[in-house]
């Protein structure tokens, strides 16, 4: 679990949101409240205390050029965690990585280059994850198109935005 001040730089999908929706159906418990569809470039990023105007300058740096079109189109699972792949976003979430090379992605769980993914379910018991994993793969494919990405850091209350970086040309 993260702790409070932990940020993330994220990129949204909303466009995604019916495949938590439909996960939450089958179970409730696998699908964070509150957090949205998105795709985590960086997390843990910065602690929220630590970051001041130069990160978000250096973050502004690594940023993709102008928006990037993304499709959604398969599924995969292991175990209780269902989840879309997103390569397109792959260089963005190295450009950003690379910029801050003392963070880690995930701690290291995954490795240094842990591909890009929307978590559609988590810790589901195997049963709900096959349902997820089902419906999800019967609702894609989804185009959709990453205009900006996202700072966010947990606070008591849940996770809020402290940035919203447009990509623009």
């Amino acid at each position: 679990m993260a702790r409070t001040g932990t940020t993330a730089v994220l990129a949204l999908l909303p466009d995604a949101e019916p495949l938590l929706r439909s996960a939450a159906e089958v179970d409730a418990l696998a699908v964070r409240p509150g957090v949205p569809a998105h795709a985590a470039l960086l997390y843990p990023w910065l602690p929220a205390d630590e970051v001041d105007g130069s990160d978000m300058d250096r973050l502004r740096g690594a940023l993709p050029a102008g928006p990037v079109p993304v499709g959604l189109a398969a599924v995969e699972r292991t175990g209780g965690f269902v989840g879309v792949p997103v390569p397109e976003l792959g260089q963005a979430a190295d450009a950003v990585r690379t910029a801050f090379p003392g963070q880690v992605p995930y701690g290291g769980r995954f490795g240094l280059r842990p591909p890009v993914h929307l978590t559609v379910a988590l810790d589901a018991d195997l049963r709900a994850a096959a349902e997820i994993a089902r419906r999800t793969a019967a609702a894609l494919p989804i185009t959709t198109e990453v205009t900006a990405l996202h700072v966010v850091a947990l606070a008591r209350t849940g996770w809020h935005s402290l940035a919203e970086l447009p990509l623009s040309r």
